[in-house]
């Protein structure tokens, strides 16, 4: 399984850090929808699905959090913990966020609008899934 991590350019001064985001230049897809995590609770396991065609980048903005991959052959933990660090997760590829911290906030660029079509939320059918699209990944 590969994974990408983005290290996005920091634009600092003594005023403090600024980064600042652009599709196809930074984020590898045209952006459809933003979305953000926080306060999760201690010992709270997020995601549990995969998706079939929408991708995403996610940034762990404060804080941090574990992001749990899975591609039907192989897992793979990746720690969140930098707000300079983007994690690309491809579509077919189910995913769990956890181990966030108190002050976690988990920012998320989406590649597609929300569609619950889009979804597998079943780890056997996402199993299943994979079997019959064999170049997921």
């Amino acid at each position: 399984m590969r994974v990408i991590k983005y290290v996005f350019q920091p634009h600092g001064d003594d005023r403090g850090q600024l980064i600042a985001l652009e599709e196809f230049k930074d984020i590898p897809f045209k952006i459809k929808r933003v979305y953000y995590m926080y306060d999760t609770a201690e010992g709270v396991v997020r995601g549990h699905h995969a998706h079939k065609k929408l991708e995403q980048i996610l940034v762990c903005i404060h804080g941090g959090c574990k992001i749990r991959l899975d591609n039907g052959k192989e897992k793979k933990v990746v720690p969140l913990e930098k707000p300079y660090e983007g994690l690309y997760v491809a579509n077919n590829m189910w995913r769990e966020m956890f181990d966030f911290s108190e002050d976690a906030v988990l920012l998320v660029f989406a590649s597609e609008l929300y569609d619950e079509n889009d979804y597998i939320r079943d780890y056997d059918e996402f199993i299943e899934f994979i079997k019959e699209h064999p170049n997921a990944d």
